[in-house]
């Protein structure tokens, strides 16, 4: 069949697509209405195998990986919409694209088809001469018009209706990580992840945690699987709270709370310096200078405000219940480790039964500590509060306060059909 835009295969039966892209692309083809096809790709990414061999040798250069089709005739470059990919495996690799950079990109000596999703009910098969490749462009720029931006728009919840588990142990690992995935318009349930492709996921881990390996891969996951990156003094100004809230069977004032963290903290710092006896005998631990006392006593008294001054604002914007407060943001810890998990497999750091091992005990972590979803969701956002935002409850808030607003109301969120124990 052919067409002013390209040359399909008919769809013909039933077929449940893995995610709203392909359906979307299912039923504009099925309908015959190329145009709307045309401007489902241009809001995606499309995705193009290339050899690790060489994304690992020349990140910088793209070379198609083309392939001889017998529908056309001719050789071909595949491109998958994300749904459509395979599990990640050590090689090939795929890169991911924007229909306009297909084509602006695509050279007359490339081949002259481009195949959507080949082999798949939604495929589709378009010529990529000047002429079409202009209207390409032409879709991508009235995209870009209506609504400013490509694929993997921040703040929605996106899933895999096919192909990601949305129900057991492994789908509860997955939504500790959703409000990173919401805010980051990622699919929250895609197991087998590829992210926006192997060079970007790789991009995200060396500039955001430094990260160029696998064994730096392993050690930041072990160390969030831990709660290990949670800051000490956080924990501790929390801690002090619990215990007065147990000792006392009440709420804790910020004042009693001040004034009983100083006065733990120069007890321990005391005992700390104390002789003590160890292994090498009997020594003298030296004392912490005055001065770098008064200033770690003086830090503990202003996080202890910080911390009661967000809760004010998460108790107005519903995140914390009247008279509730945070036990712990190790949250923070276990929703980033089950982030982790997926961003070390879409850069090959990682396999995928890795992958998913870390998903699973970063759920369970956060089941042991924490009660609900609710209490998980404000822990977490308090550590990217404390961590990012000093206090300006600007976009470091806005936009995860967002993504918990989505996942506690969206009737599709893992958040209201996945029990937390």
């Amino acid at each position: 069949m052919s067409t002013e835009y390209g040359q399909v295969s008919q769809a013909t039966g039933s077929w449940q697509a893995p995610g709203v892209v392909e359906r979307a692309l299912y039923e504009a083809k099925a309908r015959g209405d190329w145009g709307a096809y045309l401007d489902v790709l241009a809001d995606t990414d499309l995705f193009m195998t290339v050899p690790r061999q060489r994304a690992d040798a020349d990140p910088g250069s793209v070379v198609f990986t083309p392939y001889w089709n017998p529908q056309t005739g001719t050789t071909c470059v595949a491109v998958f919409t994300e749904g459509m990919l395979p599990a990640p495996v050590e090689d090939p690799v795929f890169y991911g694209y924007s229909l306009d950079w297909y084509a602006t990109d695509w050279h007359i000596s490339d081949p002259p088809f481009l195949v959507v999703n080949p082999g798949s009910p939604c495929e589709a098969f378009f010529p990529t001469t000047l002429a079409h490749r202009t209207i390409w462009g032409q879709h991508a720029e009235r995209g870009r018009r209506i609504q400013g931006c490509c694929s993997h728009k921040s703040g929605e919840l996106r899933a895999l209706h096919v192909g990601g588990p949305l129900r057991g142990p492994v789908a509860h690992g997955l939504a500790c990580g959703a409000l990173l995935s919401v805010n980051n318009g990622e699919l929250w349930n895609a197991m087998a992840y590829h992210g926006r492709g192997y060079l970007h996921e790789k991009k995200r881990l060396k500039d955001s945690w430094g990260i160029t390996s696998r064994e730096g891969w392993l050690s930041a996951q072990e160390r969030l699987l831990k709660a290990d990156m949670v800051s000490d003094v956080w924990e501790f100004v929390l801690g002090v709270r619990h215990s007065l809230a147990r000792e006392f069977a009440g709420p804790v004032s910020v004042d009693h709370w001040r004034e009983a963290a100083e006065r733990v903290l120069r007890y321990r710092v005391a005992q700390a310096s104390e002789v003590r006896i160890t292994s090498d005998g009997v020594t003298k631990v030296d004392a912490l200078a005055p001065a770098e006392l008064e200033s770690q006593v003086a830090g503990v008294r202003r996080l202890v405000g910080r911390i009661a001054r967000y809760e004010a604002r998460f108790r107005a914007d519903g995140l914390l219940e009247e008279g509730a407060c945070i036990r712990t943001v190790e949250a923070w810890d276990y929703g980033r480790a089950s982030g982790m998990a997926r961003w070390g497999l879409g850069a090959r750091f990682c396999t995928m039964p890795e992958a998913e091992s870390a998903v699973l005990r970063a759920g369970r972590a956060a089941q042991a500590n924490y009660r609900s979803w609710q209490e998980f969701s404000a822990a977490y956002i308090l550590g990217r509060c404390l961590h990012f935002d000093e206090e300006e409850f600007g976009p470091w808030y806005e936009d995860v306060l967002n993504a918990h607003r989505v996942l506690t109301t969206d009737p599709a969120s893992p958040w209201l059909n996945i029990p937390w124990k």
